[in-house]
């Protein structure tokens, strides 16, 4: 059976919009496994800034975001900043073991239901009922498991959130979802020559720093 490496950030509203139709994957389809991630880090590799990052861009973004939610039937609501430090987040889904259920949870908490969760302490309502200590979101052990999923996307050439990685192939966007179904259900949808063409079009100019 097809293995789906799904990498995300709470950070990121997108990743909240694609985990609705990712979650929902039957699985016979494929086995799923969330990959928490720091988006920063990613970002920091490529040499990108993030949206939030680019004044204009950050507010069409929310904007587009809210659109997208609306039309997909979504709930969203945003916390109280934006961006804000996911690290208290995506440690507590790590010290949550990464399942579904505590994706579901901390997704819900952020961006359905509009809580903070740039802290310990803004998140212990949600801690305490999936049942972890604290200590455990602050352990040096949850700490080595953020950096090593962080590192293995970036090996793996993940450019940004949300990502569906599977048979070699990598789909970026909530946008993205439908394409990544279609080459889940049939591979030749990337083996055609036009798509193994421009995987390898060369670069005629690049930009001068």
């Amino acid at each position: 059976m097809t293995v789906i490496d799904w990498y995300f950030d709470f950070i990121s509203p997108f990743s909240y919009l694609a985990w609705q139709k990712v979650k929902a994957l039957p699985p016979a389809t494929a086995t799923l496994r969330p990959v928490p991630v720091v988006f920063g880090a990613v970002l920091a590799a490529c040499g990108q800034k993030g949206p939030a990052e680019i004044p204009g861009k950050r507010e069409f973004t929310y904007r587009h975001v809210l659109w997208q939610s609306r039309q997909e039937g979504v709930p969203l609501r945003f916390p109280p900043a934006h961006p804000f430090n996911p690290l208290p987040a995506l440690r507590l889904c790590v010290a949550a073991g990464s399942t579904p259920e505590a994706v579901d949870a901390v997704f819900d908490w952020l961006w359905r239901e509009g809580h903070a969760g740039d802290s310990v302490e803004a998140l212990a309502p949600l801690a305490a009922a999936l049942g972890v200590a604290p200590d455990d979101i602050g352990s040096e052990a949850t700490k080595a498991a953020l950096r090593a999923n962080t590192e293995a996307a970036i090996a793996a050439g993940v450019y940004g959130v949300p990502t569906l990685a599977f048979d070699g192939g990598m789909f970026w966007g909530n946008d993205a979802h439908d394409f990544a179904l279609a080459a889940l259900r049939d591979p030749a949808v990337l083996a055609d020559p036009e798509m193994q063409r421009v995987g390898t079009l060369p670069v005629a100019v690049r930009r001068q720093a």
